[in-house]
């Protein structure tokens, strides 16, 4: 398939702070990659280097064979990178619809398309972003990243604080995403156990350097390196 995003040999961090060291990996077009460790390892990181939100060091960053260490965060998400961080960052005094249609790009993620996906939004399309509770926030974070129609998608811990229910609910929806393969997904997560099968690939960071990076099939058979990597994170 062909290849979406190239990272190799990449050095980045905060002002002076290097955090990632040599990462390598590479993901095709519609492929999608586990990113995981625990706390601290550098995956928020690496999602923000993509981003341009931390500092690029040195290496190869490519996204549709062009280079991201020369475009800006805002020519990033142009090029077709979205992203849900950790904060949401949704806009708390604009409506639901109004949150999902302002940053809207051509493409077939459109807002009949995102009701469809997440019904509590179109439930809710009328109330301002800070009336929704944590998880209709979550949705609507995906949604609105989903509206910018990318071809790769970031999701930062997206199941992070919620209740049970509403993370079984953003499962099936990133299970579904993963297994339709229209765009690329990064999905960083503290769960290694329950993302695993979802994703065909897997990085782990060990103190900002990768210290896994192949199928997520055989890593979520092998016990030993789950426990040895992620402690418990991986039950």
């Amino acid at each position: 398939m062909t290849e979406l995003l190239k990272v190799d040999k990449l050095w980045a961090g905060y002002g002076d702070a290097v955090v990632l060291e040599d990462i390598s990996f590479t993901l095709e077009e519609g492929g999608s990659l586990a990113l995981l460790g625990r706390n601290g390892m550098g995956k928020t990181t690496l999602l923000s280097t993509l981003m341009g939100a931390a500092r690029y060091r040195s290496g190869t960053l490519e996204f549709a064979g062009k280079n991201l260490a020369v475009v800006s965060p805002h020519g990033r998400a142009h090029l077709g990178l979205g992203w849900v961080p950790q904060e949401r960052d949704i806009f708390p005094s604009l409506t639901v619809e109004e949150n999902l249609t302002v940053v809207a790009c051509p493409g077939p993620w459109n807002l009949e398309r995102i009701y469809d996906m997440f019904p509590r939004l179109k439930e809710r399309r009328a109330n301002m972003g800070n009336q929704l509770s944590g998880g209709e926030q979550q949705m609507l974070a995906m949604g609105r990243a989903l509206m910018l129609n990318p071809r790769l998608l970031l999701l930062d811990e997206p199941m992070e604080g919620l209740a049970p229910l509403i993370v079984q609910e953003l499962f099936a929806i990133i299970q579904r995403l993963t297994e339709e393969g229209g765009m690329g997904v990064i999905l960083v997560e503290q769960h290694a156990r329950q993302i695993l099968p979802l994703t065909r690939r897997a990085l782990v960071l060990e103190r900002g350097r990768a210290v896994y990076n192949g199928d997520s099939e055989t890593l979520l058979r092998d016990r030993a390196l789950l426990d040895s990597w992620l402690g418990v994170a991986s039950h």
